[in-house]
């Protein structure tokens, strides 16, 4: 391959994804008239060639450091001067590096470290400066009309040894407006995962991989997710988390890699608060590397879903540190949903203050209202209001309340499933996931309602895969102690009492949750287990004294939609020492 020592300049557009997110059409027609009118008559001013130009970047090589430096001071005096008279938040704002260093041609194009040096300045430039590297200044100082300031050495992003870097003073002072979300929902950048193989045909499956995470991310109704033609701008750079996150809008911004070692498959995924500098969650994920689609979907789903859950928790505490009332609504759901998390009557009455609170100052705020119906079924679930007709009216208007404002949102049909199962219309219920499901297929929660309603309605090896598929997801999920109680029924609906007894048992002994003691007591008398069964009952009568068989159904544990069912479990509690 032919190589030659080069000067390459690297520039890219700041907040490229604020200025199309605003006006798309506008900006793309900015930029070409910028490109026009001042990027390429100074590049051939300064005998240079354009070699590689992305959405908001470029990248031009040069014969002279000296031309390359001047080049880039000009470039940046034109672009301040044109954006004279233009909005604040419309101005096309640069960043630029500048590298002399040792390059492969390949065609047209260049590669090796004397372009990526120059990248990963360009990167860590301010806004509307210029960073040179030590070999560049060695080479221009006292030959071009600017400044330079020292910043000592930097580690940049794939390099193997640290570089020195020159800031260009005398280039036009510029003001960046910082983005402003389009919208109350916590907004995520999804990074491109970082390929650690050292296996080039392996970038099809990380940057896919990056793709599918941002698609399954962006199903979810609760978060605001940037596009991936803004967060792939970053790919190959070496970034700084508050920095990206200022430039695209974002509150919380995700990073990666992926390694591959011999047959196994390790990616790390990490969530940083980007207001706080805090990390959410860091996960790893070690795979057998037998099927890398099938290992892409498992990791794709298990990211978004594991998202979802730590920043609903984040976004709680960052609603209850703050004193600002700009977002009252929003952080009063935030804090009423995160509430009901802890399934205490302490806990659903506080969500419950909360959101209705919410409701009084936005009457039609659409979160707000699934949230009121969620922990409306929650207080019935723990008995502070009662399993009657007019209840159960209440909820199921609730309800559907919550999806007329909220049709997109699988939340709204999370909740409305769950009021048609305490209904005990469990095929309505089904139906209402399935419309959650299209929404968003990696939502835990709705899979669960989904495994809840399957088991009582006859098709447990369906349920039980619904709920296992949640747990995958979301394996500490702080509700998951729901899924495994329903996985618990199901094996009971399919006669396997000892996998019924074992699951019942583990959650009844977790915390006081009174229909997994009666699944753990039923299959204890099937076993014939007579001291497990009776001690079952007597955590059954702990939680409800008045409890008796005639009472089991339908207000502790779901309706079994086939009579045989029903009956089999009755004949059991009354095994197990249950009173008629």
């Amino acid at each position: 391959m032919e190589r030659r020592l080069a000067a390459i300049l690297a520039a890219d557009v700041v907040g490229y994804s604020r200025l199309m997110e605003q006006d798309e059409a506008g900006t793309l027609a900015t930029l070409k008239e910028r490109r026009r009118g001042i990027l390429q008559p100074l590049v051939a001013e300064h005998h240079g060639r354009i070699f590689k130009m992305t959405g908001d970047g470029v990248l031009v090589e040069f014969g002279s450091a000296v031309n390359a430096v001047q080049c880039a001071v000009d470039l940046q005096q034109g672009i301040a001067a044109a954006n004279g008279g233009q909005p604040e938040d419309r101005h096309i704002v640069l960043r630029i590096g500048v590298n002399l260093g040792d390059v492969m041609v390949e065609g047209s194009d260049l590669y090796g470290d004397g372009v990526n040096i120059a990248a990963r300045l360009e990167a860590i430039a301010d806004p509307g400066g210029i960073l040179v590297s030590g070999s560049t200044h060695d080479y221009v100082r006292n030959k071009v009309s600017a400044g330079f300031d020292d910043l000592g050495t930097h580690s940049l992003k794939n390099i193997a040894e640290p570089v020195r870097a020159y800031r260009v003073t005398g280039t036009p002072a510029v003001t960046v407006t910082a983005s402003k979300l389009a919208t109350e929902k916590p907004s995520i950048a999804v990074l491109p995962l970082t390929n650690m193989s050292g296996d080039p045909e392996q970038e099809f499956f990380v940057d896919g991989l990056t793709e599918d995470i941002i698609t399954a991310l962006s199903r979810i109704s609760a978060l605001w997710v940037i596009a991936r033609t803004s967060t792939f701008a970053y790919k190959g750079k070496s970034v700084d988390v508050k920095k990206v996150a200022r430039e695209l809008g974002a509150r919380y911004v995700m990073e990666g890699s992926v390694r591959r070692a011999g047959d196994r498959l390790r990616v790390t995924a990490q969530l940083s608060d980007a207001a706080t500098g805090h990390h959410v969650w860091a996960e790893r994920y070690d795979r057998p590397l037998a099927d890398l689609f099938d290992i892409q979907d498992d990791i794709t789903r298990s990211v978004a879903a594991s998202t979802e859950t730590h920043v609903l928790f984040a976004e709680r505490q960052a609603a209850e540190a703050r004193p600002s009332i700009d977002f009252k609504v929003r952080d009063l759901v935030a804090r009423a949903w995160a509430r009901t998390y802890d399934q205490t009557p302490e806990a659903l009455a506080e969500a419950s203050d909360l959101v209705e609170e919410a409701i009084r100052i936005d009457p039609s705020h659409p979160v707000g209202h699934w949230v009121r119906a969620a922990i409306f079924l929650s207080r019935m679930e723990f008995g502070e209001i009662p399993r009657d007709a007019e209840s159960v009216a209440q909820v199921l208007e609730l309800a559907r309340m919550a999806v007329r404002l909220a049709p997109r949102d699988e939340m709204a049909h999370y909740v409305m499933a769950w009021a048609y199962d305490e209904a005990e219309r469990l095929e309505d219920a089904v139906a209402a996931c399935e419309r959650g499901l299209a929404i968003n297929p990696n939502c835990s929660l709705i899979l669960s309602a989904m495994g809840a309603c399957l088991g009582p309605l006859g098709r447990p090896q369906e349920a039980i895969d619904a709920c296992r598929l949640a747990l995958q997801l979301n394996p500490r999920d702080p509700s998951n102690f729901w899924r495994h109680s329903s996985i618990a029924i199901a094996h009971f609906i399919a006669a396997d009492y000892g996998e019924a007894l074992r699951e019942g048992k583990t959650v009844a002994q977790s915390r006081p949750f009174l229909r997994s003691a009666i699944i753990w007591a039923a299959s204890a008398a099937a076993l014939g287990k007579t001291d497990e069964a009776r001690t079952a009952v007597a955590y059954c009568l702990a939680q409800r004294p008045d409890l008796h068989v005639g009472g089991v159904v339908p207000g502790n544990i779901r309706r079994f939609a086939r009579k045989e069912d029903h009956e089999r479990l009755l004949a059991l509690l009354r095994k197990a020492g249950l009173p008629d």
